[in-house]
C-alpha cells in the first residue's frame, strides 16, 4: 500500500507557546509531513519545527510581521484558503484562528485539533478590541470586519471531518459555536523536562521558604491579564518575575514598579529553574486550557489561577493551587495571601501534573488519528 501523504497546518509561527508544543508532537508522529502556516518568523520555533519543510502564505511578504501580524487578521481567511492540498490523503490542522478553514480536496481526511474557535472574534473579542484595549479606528474597523469573520469561522467548520478539543471547556465552545461534536485530548506537558529542584532553591523550600518571587510565564497580550498581576504586586511590593514578550510589553513595563522584572522569553532550562525557584505561579487570565500551570506543577509549585476556563480542569483547590473568581485587584491579592498561608506538598503537585504528560498526549493523538485513517481506507 502506498504510504499516506500527510500535511500539517498551523496558524502562524511567532514563538513556542502551547499550540506550538502540540504541533511539535504531531511533527514527531508524522516526521515527513510538511507544514503550512500563514507566516513564519525565522528562528522563533523549536529546532524540530524549524527543520521541517514550511510553506507560508502571501502574508509572509508583509512588513513588521513579528509585532504587527495580528493587524492582518482580516486577510487570514483568504490566506489560509490559498494553500493547495492536492495530493494529500490527510490534513491535520492545529487551529485557534484560521487554520481549520483550510480547503482540502474531496476524499481528503481533515482532522482539526482545535485550541478554540477564532479567539479574536468570539469569547475574547472585548479583550482585544473593547474600549481601552484598542483605538477608536481599530474598534470601528472591527465592528465591520468581526461579523464577516464570525460567519466565515462558522461556515468553514464544515470543512473539518473530525474535531479534537484541547479541553472540555473548548469542547463545549465548539458545540455552542460550530454545532459540532469533538473528542477531548489534553495538550502535552513535557513533565520530564521539569523537576522538583534539587538545587539551593530546594534547600530553601525544605525550610518552608523559596526563591522569594512569584512568577508569570505568558505572552504579553491583553487577555492574559498580566496587567492585573502588576497592579497587585505594585501594591504589595513583593517580587514578581515575568517571562514572555508581546505587543503589550511597553505598556506593562511603564506601569510596573522596580519589584517587577521582565525577563523576555527564556530557554527551557532557564524556565525550569525559574519555576523551581518560585513561590507560586500566577495565572490571571482565562485560558482555553493552559500548559504553563502544569509546567509549574511539574516542578512542584502551586498555581494561583483565575477560576474560569481551562484552569478548572488542571488546578485542584487547596491541593495544587488556589483560585480567585473575579478579575479584580482585591480578589487576586486575597488569593496571593491565601496561597502564602497554605501548605502545598510539592510531590503531590508533581504527581498531578504527570497525568498530563507528553507521552499521554502523543499516545492518545496517534491512536485517534490512526483510527480515523483506517476509516478512510475502508
Amino acid at each position: 500500500m502506498k504510504p499516506l501523504r500527510v500535511a500539517l497546518v498551523h496558524d502562524w509561527f511567532t514563538g513556542m507557546r502551547g499550540g506550538e508544543k502540540c504541533l511539535e508532537v504531531l511533527c514527531e508522529i508524522f516526521p515527513d509531513a510538511p507544514i503550512y502556516t500563514l507566516l513564519h518568523v525565522k528562528g522563533a520555533m523549536s529546532p524540530l519545527i524549524e527543520s521541517k519543510k514550511i510553506h507560508t502564505s502571501f502574508v509572509q511578504r508583509f512588513p513588521n510581521l513579528e509585532k504587527k501580524y495580528r493587524s492582518y487578521l482580516p486577510l487570514f481567511p483568504r490566506a489560509i484558503e490559498s494553500f493547495d492540498f492536492s495530493g494529500y490523503d490527510v490534513v491535520i490542522s492545529s487551529s485557534h484562528c484560521a487554520a481549520k478553514g483550510a480547503i482540502v480536496p474531496s476524499g481528503t481526511l481533515h482532522i482539526c485539533y482545535c485550541h478554540t474557535p477564532m479567539r479574536y472574534v468570539w469569547d475574547m473579542y472585548d479583550e482585544y478590541f473593547g474600549k481601552g484595549r484598542a483605538g477608536i479606528v481599530t474598534r470601528a474597523a472591527m465592528s465591520i470586519i468581526a461579523p464577516y469573520l464570525r460567519r466565515w469561522d462558522v461556515r468553514t467548520a464544515k470543512r473539518v471531518n473530525f474535531f479534537i478539543a484541547n479541553s472540555d471547556n473548548v469542547r463545549k465552545r465548539i458545540q455552542r459555536i460550530y454545532r459540532r461534536d469533538a473528542d477531548v485530548i489534553f495538550p502535552p506537558v513535557d513533565t520530564e523536562q521539569f523537576h522538583i529542584s534539587q538545587t539551593k532553591s530546594d534547600q530553601l523550600l525544605a525550610e518552608k521558604k523559596d526563591g522569594g518571587y512569584h512568577l508569570i510565564v505568558s505572552a504579553l497580550v491583553p487577555y492574559k491579564r498580566v496587567d492585573l498581576a502588576i497592579k497587585v504586586f505594585n501594591e504589595n511590593g513583593k517580587r514578581l518575575l515575568i517571562v514572555g514578550k508581546g505587543p503589550d510589553e511597553e505598556k506593562l513595563r511603564a506601569m510596573s514598579k522596580p519589584n517587577i522584572e521582565f525577563l523576555g522569553w527564556r530557554d527551557d532550562h532557564e524556565l525550569a529553574e525559574l519555576y523551581a525557584g518560585s513561590t507560586a505561579l500566577l495565572f490571571p487570565g482565562e485560558e482555553d486550557f493552559g500548559i504553563v500551570p502544569l509546567e509549574a506543577m511539574a516542578c512542584g509549585k502551586p498555581v494561583i489561577a483565575y477560576g474560569k476556563g481551562g484552569a478548572l480542569e488542571t488546578v485542584v483547590e487547596g491541593v495544587t493551587g488556589t483560585f480567585f473568581y473575579e478579575q479584580t485587584r482585591e480578589a487576586l491579592a486575597s488569593a496571593v495571601e491565601r496561597a502564602s498561608s497554605t501548605f502545598f506538598n510539592h510531590e503531590t503537585i508533581r504527581a498531578h501534573a504527570l497525568k498530563f504528560s507528553r507521552a499521554v498526549y502523543k499516545n492518545r493523538m496517534e491512536k485517534f488519528i490512526r483510527e480515523k485513517i483506517r476509516l478512510l481506507n475502508h
